[in-house]
């Protein structure tokens, strides 16, 4: 059910991701730890292995100050926290 109601969501991702690692490669490198924990999320999805996933959340808020935007990224960065916040929120409703 989360899956499919946040389709969109994990497609964006999948598309945003490699290009904002790109992009931001020298300036972020937590990016690769956010997408390397993306990665990890839609693993645990897949073998609905809950108690994984809550803690990737918890490495992502860690590592992202609670979803908080660096200076000097692009739209698609910005773009990148907004959907892993929602994801997150969507998770403990």
């Amino acid at each position: 059910m989360y899956i499919e109601k946040n389709k969109d969501l994990f497609e964006k991702l999948d598309f945003y991701l490699p290009t904002v690692k790109k992009v931001h490669d020298k300036d972020h490198e937590e990016i690769f730890e956010v997408d390397k924990i993306y990665n990890s999320i839609k693993e645990n999805l897949n073998k609905s292995d809950f108690d994984k996933l809550e803690d990737d959340f918890i490495n992502l808020r860690k590592i992202t100050n609670d979803y908080t935007i660096p200076q000097g990224t692009c739209e698609t960065y910005e773009a990148v926290y907004k959907i892993l916040n929602k994801l997150d929120e969507d998770l403990m409703v």
